[in-house]
């Protein structure tokens, strides 16, 4: 299993739900971290509890529908000197719920692909290469079942690219100690899910940041999270080796 102490990891949308609970749980593992929100703003509480497990810990800000911003975020990260290893792709935006699905606008298409896909593909882009240079990464970018609901097609779609984006680049390391991998927190109470949803955020521990402990070199694989949801990590882990990746 990864030993994450004393390494950093960036998570997108860390000052809140799942990127705020798995900031929380690397931190308690020794990872630093360098927490993405909107605004620094948002992330100062999660910054101020990392920091007092012991942790090093930067703020990044971006708003991910600005790519502008997010290259800027991109140099930001470097201008500070630390190397990252693990990337977790949390933030994402569920833009409508469309009841009259035949009359969804093209916005829905072009904000949500921004945000979950185009961002996410720019992270990749720009750590993948250096992990392949220093011979070690983990990235794990947030997926969504959602299927045959046409009422969210832009967050389904975009999601579904970043699928196809993920599982291609994993073919490019595929038995190298770089992998990256999927992970789908289930339908949660969020400020995404809503308060009907069926799982608590705190259901997707361990099973949103497995991808990041695992030393398989095994890439382009989806773990549903609430397939780990009470596991302890060790034990995640070993289930999580069961899954094959799909070359």
């Amino acid at each position: 299993m990864t030993n994450v102490a004393g390494r950093w990891a960036l998570i997108t949308g860390a000052s809140r739900g799942i990127g705020y609970l798995t900031a929380l749980f690397l931190a308690e593992k020794g990872c630093n971290l360098i927490l993405h929100s909107r605004t620094a703003e948002h992330a100062k509480k999660v910054w101020e509890e990392v920091k007092a497990k012991g942790v090093d810990a930067y703020v990044v800000s971006a708003e991910l529908s600005d790519l502008a911003q997010v290259q800027d975020m991109l140099e930001e990260i470097d201008a500070l000197g630390v190397r990252v290893d693990f990337v977790l792709n949390n933030a994402g935006l569920q833009i409508a719920y469309r009841t009259e699905y035949y009359e969804t606008p093209v916005s829905d298409y072009t904000e949500s692909f921004k945000i979950n896909t185009i961002a996410p593909a720019m992270i990749c882009y720009h750590f993948m290469p250096k992990m392949i240079e220093n011979g070690f990464g983990r990235i794990v970018n947030t997926t969504s079942g959602i299927r045959l609901e046409p009422q969210q097609a832009g967050y389904s779609a975009s999601k579904a690219a970043l699928d196809k984006i993920t599982v291609d680049l994993g073919s490019t390391v595929e038995g190298t100690d770089v992998m990256i991998n999927l992970a789908d927190p289930g339908w949660c109470r969020t400020d995404l899910g809503g308060p009907n949803a069926p799982n608590a955020p705190e259901s997707t521990i361990p099973g949103i940041v497995v991808g990041v402990f695992l030393d398989d070199r095994k890439s382009g694989r989806n773990f549903g999270a609430q397939t780990f949801a009470g596991m302890s990590l060790e034990e995640a882990v070993q289930r999580a080796e069961m899954f094959d990746s799909p070359y």
